[in-house]
This record gives C-alpha cells, sequence and structure tokens, in this order.
C-alpha cells in the first residue's frame, strides 16, 4: 500500500506539471483546464488516503478495514481521475455520466476508513 500510495503521488505531481506545461494548449482548447486540475486534485489527495490506510493497517494488522477503504480509493481514482482525464484531452462527454461513480467509492472508502476507527474504541 505504502508503495502504491508513493506511486500515485508520484503519478499527480508528474500529471499535474505535464497538463500545465505540455497539455495547456489542448485544455485550453477544450476549456477543460479546471476539470483536469480537479482530477490531479483528487488523485493526490485519495494518494495521501492510501498512504493513510497503509500506516493503519500496519499499525493495527488484524484489521482489514483500512484494505477495504485503500481498495476503494483506487477504484475511486482509477474511474472519477481517470473519466476525468479522458475528458479533458478527448471531450468524449459521456465518460461524465460514470464520475460520480468514482466519487461513490471515495465516499465508500472514507466509510471503510471510519468503521475501522469505530472498531478501535468499542
Amino acid at each position: 500500500m505504502i508503495q502504491l500510495a508513493a506511486t500515485l503521488g508520484a503519478m499527480s505531481v508528474g500529471i499535474g506539471a505535464f497538463g500545465a506545461h505540455g497539455l495547456a494548449d489542448i485544455l485550453e482548447s477544450t476549456g477543460r483546464t479546471e476539470t483536469f486540475e480537479t482530477a490531479v486534485k483528487y488523485q493526490f489527495y485519495h494518494g495521501l488516503a492510501i498512504l493513510g490506510c497503509a500506516i493503519l493497517s500496519h499499525q493495527y494488522p488484524g484489521r482489514s478495514d483500512w484494505k477495504w477503504a485503500a481498495r476503494l480509493f483506487l477504484v475511486g481514482i482509477i474511474v472519477f481521475s481517470g473519466s476525468l482525464y479522458v475528458l479533458s484531452l478527448t471531450g468524449v462527454t459521456w465518460l461524465g455520466a460514470i464520475t460520480p461513480l468514482g466519487g461513490l467509492a471515495f465516499l465508500m472508502g472514507w466509510g471503510w476508513m471510519a468503521r475501522g476507527a469505530s472498531k478501535l474504541n468499542g
């Protein structure tokens, strides 16, 4: 999980920089600069969340909640950020219909984290 979090963090920085410099003209012409930036931010935030899951998983090794949360965060990154990246670069607007499913995966991941935390004190 730590390697995954580190990879996602590094990818966020690289994709963000590439978007700001190498893809600026394309994103500007499609009017999707903000959409692309949103994808990068959510990937980065949830990469950090996966790092948190890794730390919690190490601290409380007998619990699977953290692993499930990390999996849901990864699904969210793939679906939410991935669909926004493709939408931003291609203009394929029907992908916007699946983006909320990635957001739902993010919410479920946070729910799994809360579930794991609730088990610690009772």
